[in-house]
């Protein structure tokens, strides 16, 4: 037990009781103080990360339903640790840290005063990053990791990214470049270019400008090695005809889930495909992304803008702006 809890301890939280849009469904209110488990921890949390998966879990989109009857979302957050249950180091209390995958299988995210996570998922956050970047790191930040480095080391590699400055593609320009890549991005606007190249890539190729084949051709004649892919159907074709021999495609969304892809031409170069998703990844590849995301954000390398921020009590509008938000930043919530 830690030294601020109490018997019957209460704290303010957002939840919500079934699935739907978030000023329906989302409530204000307070709830018990969760208490850590064996090989876990609590943090007081002081700010909450929000991503896409959560507003999609409590939508229900992908086909996901609620395994619990209360839900307090959001996956990512950082704080202070304030208390370590049975098998825990007592000398983390007090430590600064980020947390992901904090409603990944279990009923209390970071949108509250204290939430519980597994020790190994609570990654110490050095003074000099501030909370806020912290608590952007866990769902889009392993996952742009995971896009990179799934088919292992990229040292001397080309990697291609999509969507290079939202959640996902910021991190993956930053952990490929600290990896050893040549780093191209994709863009769809011209003022997105001189943005992508801020946020880490080496190349920058505008999708609407030219042919892109021919452009990513002439910075990579033999191909590119892999790709971390944001809308697999809808650059399939693409992505196939780009990638070298034996690369591979690491993809963690789709606009069409049932779009056909380019069979033969994928199979003729022996490509591999990889298919995303951050609640499941292994353990191991989760420890690798939160030691490289936490060096890339203390040297800099990886800077979320930030679009607004939100207290708790404005839940709801916190996570309608995350589904608009886009390439202007990341939304949080202040606890």
């Amino acid at each position: 037990m830690g030294p601020t809890e109490r018997p019957g301890a209460v704290m303010r939280a957002a939840y919500y009781e079934k699935q739907g849009p978030a000023h329906e469904v989302l409530r204000v209110g307070t709830v018990p103080v969760p208490r850590p488990g064996p090989d876990e921890v609590r943090v007081r949390v002081v700010v909450s990360g929000i991503h896409v998966g959560d507003v999609g879990k409590r939508r229900g989109f992908w086909g996901s339903t609620m395994t619990y009857p209360r839900v307090i979302p959001h996956g990512d957050g950082a704080g202070v640790i304030d208390a370590v249950g049975r098998h825990g180091d007592p000398g983390r209390i007090g430590e600064r840290v980020w947390v992901y995958l904090a409603q990944s299988y279990r009923p209390f995210g970071t949108a509250a005063e204290y939430t519980v996570v597994p020790a190994a998922h609570a990654v110490a956050l050095p003074d000099g990053i501030d909370l806020a970047q912290g608590a952007l790191l866990g769902i889009a930040g392993i996952t742009g990791h995971r896009a990179v480095f799934a088919a292992g080391p990229v040292s001397g590699r080309t990697v291609l990214v999509t969507a290079p400055l939202g959640g996902v593609g910021r991190a993956a320009l930053a952990v490929a470049r600290r990896g050893g890549a040549t780093v191209i991005a994709t863009v769809r606007h011209a003022e997105q270019v001189d943005a992508a190249l801020r946020a880490g890539a080496h190349h920058v190729v505008n999708v609407r400008e030219g042919d892109p084949v021919e452009q990513i051709r002439a910075i990579a004649p033999d191909g590119v090695d892999r790709i971390a892919e944001t809308d697999l159907a809808g650059n399939a074709a693409l992505d196939v005809e780009v990638l070298a021999y034996h690369g591979s495609i690491a993809t963690y969304a789709t606009s069409d889930a049932e779009a056909p892809l380019p069979y033969w031409p994928a199979a003729f170069k022996n490509l591999t495909v990889h298919f995303l998703s951050n609640d499941d990844f292994p353990e191991a590849a989760n420890a690798a992304a939160a030691a490289d995301l936490t060096a890339a954000a203390a040297a800099g390398d990886l800077r979320y803008p930030i679009a607004a921020r939100f207290p708790l009590g404005r839940v709801a509008d916190a996570q309608d702006a995350t589904e608009t938000a886009g390439a202007a930043g990341r939304i949080v919530l202040d606890i």
